[in-house]
């Protein structure tokens, strides 16, 4: 395979998500994957696939290792920490949501970050 058919991959990966097929799409993006191991986009987009499927365990690991590749990925940590607060790891989550808001200061950020900031280990699931 080459990185033209990943790419490929990827964009139907991106509409079968569009289209409600969480795990369709995840089959797709890890097929992907082995072609472009540590690529960003489409290792967050694999873990918004994940997440909406409701493996949420998966999911975390896929935003992770996004964030390695680009520790400055505001929205990877913020998707993390919403994993992190489905799987119970909530002191974890609120670690990824303040330095999601810190380096991205969006509104959804700011709420999820203040949370934590004011002492509060909850949060919505989104």
């Amino acid at each position: 395979m080459t990185e033209d058919c990943a790419y490929d991959m990827m964009q139907r990966g991106r509409e079968l998500l569009e289209e409600g097929h969480p795990a369709q799409a995840a089959m797709v993006l890890e097929s992907a994957k082995l072609v472009e191991p540590r690529k960003g986009s489409l290792l967050e987009m694999l873990g918004r696939a994940y997440y909406r499927w409701g493996r949420f365990a998966a999911a975390a690991g896929s935003f992770e290792e996004a964030l390695e590749v680009d520790p400055t990925n505001d929205y990877a940590h913020y998707c993390l920490g919403l994993c992190y607060l489905k799987t119970g790891r909530t002191v974890e989550a609120g670690g990824h949501f303040k330095l999601a808001w810190t380096l991205n200061p969006l509104d959804e950020y700011r709420e999820m970050a203040l949370r934590f900031l004011a002492g509060g280990r909850g949060g919505r699931g989104g």
